[in-house]
Formats: structure tokens, C-alpha cells, sequence
């Protein structure tokens, strides 16, 4: 319609300023997550060829019981305490014992023991993060990605990208598709044009390669935050409001004074999970292989990862941790004085939210679909990395190749009508309070552009916009 017209006429100017200025101010954090990110799809197959000797072992005839391969783990490393055990999950892959507390491993991390299923033997011991069981070479890269090292004030750096990415991928695929809505055909739409010079060349490089990647952009952003730490909270406290929460399968034994839910990996001091099947000072415990045997009659396949109870009065839990597609995330509570499964949680029970948010960051972090997933993690990061390097391209081609061009001229919201400015407002003053690291710069960069404008009025000077 003609009113739809004039609408976009009066908002593509101030379309184009926002893209303008968060792709120039933005792209280096965004160039830093996209390299970091590129790294970290390739490091699931160089951890493999670094820690070979680790991870696989030749296939024996028989895998011994996994109460000898931890009690042969435990002598050769009798530091700390056992949190989790990781039976071998398929042939030739070595079981893995999980150690907190131990001297010089990073307290949110574990030393991991690796044993041969097959002959107790000790292969080796590293450390260990996460529930992907990131070894030191991914966990240094991811560690990279998400904060630069720099702790809880680097993860900044990854909100702010993650927070605009979004709006900068939407904001250019409007951008291109206003500018070719006149072509006739598709095939001009979608691909570059390689007959044009100059500027324009670059320009419909950025704008096509930028449409066919947008979708996996969107997705990279909202993953992203889910686990960021501002925005990540209000996600969360949302998923609360709503009942959409990852629910928790019951350690409680007995509903006694323990009372309450698994939500990660436990230890206990003196606990002898491969010995005798005694806890030092604590009743009679049945030991890990009938733990596992009453874990796998629920049908908990590999892989699993066991979980000794966290304190007196509580179980077992036995958790199924395949990333990959199907997704394996069931999970037992088991008695330890009597080998009873006294709780069991579905995957298949978990609300839609707490589904979608599972695969969203299996699919992000490149678990979902293996090696097809992070090829395609890959190829999106190594797009926008040419996305990025094109639009400084365009910056540097506005000022015919001798500086950066000028900036987008301002005043273009005093075009907009009124009916649209407002519901406009609206809606990205809510996005600014949930997305705290979108509403926050952009609220400054306003602050800062009135300033100039106000400044350069007084001087006489007036806006060419």
C-alpha cells in the first residue's frame, strides 16, 4: 500500500543507520567470535587425534566389571575424591573417572583418569570440563569463545556480540531485499553480482552471502544468549515464570532430611566406589555394578555417567549424556543401600522449553549432529568473518579508497510518522531491558548522537538529513 510505502521510505534511512553504525562498532567484537568460534568447531576432531592414546584403546574379548577399572583408576590416583564415573561407551573407548578436589585441577573442572575397559590399565589423566567431558585443548578454545580468558567480565564481550548480531543480520537482509525488490529475478535476489565494480561489487557480496547465511546467524544469536549472563538470567527467570524449567530427577532416598534434586556431579569424602562397596563411616552400599545394572534395566544405554550421592541419605544417579541426535538425557536415582531405582526423569517428559533450549546449545556448541554440525558451525563463521571484512570493505570504497566514508547523516526518526515511531519505541525499549547488552549501547549511542545534533544546530550548521 501507499501508506506501507511511505512508512518504509521514512524508516529504511534509520534501518540503515543502525546497520551503519552497530556493523562498525560492533564488528570486532563479533570478528573475535567468529574466529574464536571457528576454532572451537574445530577442535572435537584435533581433541581426538591430541588425545588418542587417552580415548582409545585396542578391543578386547571382555570389559572388566566397573568397580576394578575404578579401583585400578584409584590407585593409581588416590588424590581427591570420585564425582562421576563415565563407563567406556563403546568398544575401544576408555572408561573415564571423574576427581574433584584435586590439587592443582581448576575447582569448577576434574581431573579425569582414563582406563582400559579391558585390562585396567591406567592410560593416562587429564583434565576435564563440562558435560561434553571437554579435554584441556577444547576447554582452553572454549574458554577463548566465551570470555577471553578474562573470566565472568570477558563474558561480556560474547553477550554484546550475541545481543546484536541479531539485529544487525535482520537489519541487512531488510536492507537487501528493499534494494533488489525491483529485480525480476530470483537468481538476482540470492547471488552477487559479479559484473558489477567497485563498491557495488562488494556491496552485493555482503548482501547475498548475508541472505543465505541470515537464518543460521538468528539462531548463533538466540543460542548465544541463552547461556549468557545477563540475558541468559532473564531467559531463565522467564522458563521459572512459565513452568518451562529442565526438570531434575529426585536423589532423595527415603524422603528424609536430605530432601531435594540432582543438579550436577557429586562426591563424597572416603567414599570407596570400587573397593568393598562400603562408604567410610556410612551404611552398606551395593557398589557401581549393580548401580549400573539396575540403570541399564531402566534402559539407560551408553553413554551414562554415575554420579555418587552427594551426601548421607541420598542416591545414585545414573544420567544418560549423549549430545548427539537422538538426544539420550534419561536419568535414575538409585538406593545405595539397596540397588533400588527410586526416581526416574524421561527425556521425553522435559517440557518443550527445556527441550528446544537442550538442542539449541548442542546445536551451537556443535554436539547435535557431529562432524555434519561443525562443518556447518564452520562455514557460518567463516561467512560472517568475509561479512565483516566486506563491510569495512564498503566503509573504506564510500571514501573512494583514500579513507572510510562518511557516517549515515542523522535525524532520520523525525520522518518516521508518529503511529510507527511510538509502537516502534515500545518495542525496542522492551527488547533493551531483556537484552541489557542491546539496550544499554544503544540507549548511549541515542544519548550521544542528540548531543552532536543539539551541538552542530548551535553552531548553525544544519543536518543533511
Amino acid at each position: 500500500s501507499g501508506t506501507g510505502g511511505s512508512v518504509w521510505a521514512a524508516l529504511r534511512p534509520l534501518v540503515l543507520r543502525l546497520h551503519f553504525y552497530a556493523g562498525v562498532l560492533v564488528a570486532p567484537f563479533l570478528l573475535v567470535a567468529a574466529v574464536t568460534g571457528l576454532l572451537y568447531a574445530g577442535s572435537f576432531q584435533a581433541e581426538k587425534l591430541v588425545y588418542g592414546h587417552e580415548l582409545r584403546v585396542p578391543v578386547g574379548d571382555r570389559e572388566l566389571p566397573i568397580s576394578q577399572q575404578v579401583a585400578a583408576a584409584r590407585k593409581a590416583h588416590p588424590e581427591g575424591e570420585i564425582s562421576a564415573v563415565r563407563p567406556s561407551p563403546d568398544d575401544g573407548a576408555t572408561t573415564r573417572v571423574l576427581l574433584s578436589g584435586v590439587k592443582g585441577v581448576d575447582p569448577d573442572h576434574t581431573l579425569a583418569v582414563f582406563v582400559d575397559p579391558y585390562t585396567g590399565k591406567v592410560r593416562g589423566a587429564l583434565e576435564q570440563y563440562g558435560s561434553s567431558g571437554a579435554l584441556p585443548l577444547r576447554t582452553w578454545i572454549d574458554e577463548f569463545h566465551r570470555d577471553l580468558h578474562l573470566g565472568q567480565t570477558g563474558r561480556l564481550y560474547s553477550e554484546l556480540a550475541a545481543s546484536w548480531l541479531w539485529v544487525i543480520a535482520l537489519g541487512g537482509v531488510v536492507l537487501w531485499l528493499s534494494r533488489r525488490r525491483k529485480q525480476r529475478t530470483l537468481r538476482a535476489v540470492v547471488l552477487p553480482e559479479r559484473a558489477a565494480t567497485g563498491r557495488r561489487r562488494t556491496m552485493s557480496f555482503h548482501g547475498a552471502a548475508g541472505l543465505w547465511v541470515a537464518l543460521g546467524l538468528l539462531f548463533l544469536s538466540a543460542t548465544g544468549l541463552t547461556w549468557s549472563t545477563y540475558a541468559g538470567a532473564n531467559v531463565e527467570d522467564l522458563r521459572t515464570a512459565i513452568g518451562q524449567t529442565t526438570p531434575a530427577v529426585s536423589a532423595t532416598v527415603g524422603g528424609g532430611e536430605h530432601a531435594g534434586h540432582h543438579s550436577g556431579s557429586g562426591s563424597m569424602p572416603g567414599m570407596d566406589m570400587g573397593g568393598t562397596g562400603e562408604k567410610a563411616g556410612h551404611s552398606a552400599d551395593v557398589g557401581l555394578d549393580t548401580v549400573l545394572e539396575a540403570a541399564r534395566a531402566k534402559d539407560l544405554d551408553n553413554p551414562v555417567e554415575i554420579v555418587p550421592p552427594a551426601e548421607p541419605g541420598s542416591a545414585y544417579v545414573v544420567s544418560q549424556i549423549q549430545r548427539s541426535w537422538p538426544e539420550k538425557q534419561d536419568s535414575v536415582a538409585i538406593d545405595p543401600a539397596t540397588g533400588e531405582v527410586t526416581d526416574v526423569q524421561r527425556f521425553a517428559d522435559y517440557p518443550v522449553l527445556a527441550k528446544l533450549t537442550r538442542w539449541g546449545i548442542d546445536l551451537h556448541t556443535g554436539n547435535l549432529f557431529g562432524i555434519v554440525n561443525q562443518i556447518a558451525l564452520a562455514a557460518l563463521a567463516l561467512t560472517l568473518i568475509l561479512l565483516i571484512v566486506w563491510g569495512y570493505r564498503m566503509w573504506w570504497q564510500r571514501g573512494r579508497a583514500s579513507a572510510f566514508g562518511r557516517p549515515i547523516p542523522r535525524g532520520a526518526w523525525r520522518r518516521v510518522p508518529v503511529y510507527a515511531l511510538l509502537p516502534l519505541a515500545v518495542v525496542i525499549a522492551v527488547i533493551g531491558y531483556y537484552l541489557p547488552l542491546l539496550g544499554i549501547p544503544l540507549a548511549a549511542f541515542l544519548a550521544v548522537d542528540l548531543l552532536m545534533g543539539a551541538i552542530a544546530r548551535r553552531r548553525g550548521t544544519t543536518s543533511t538529513a
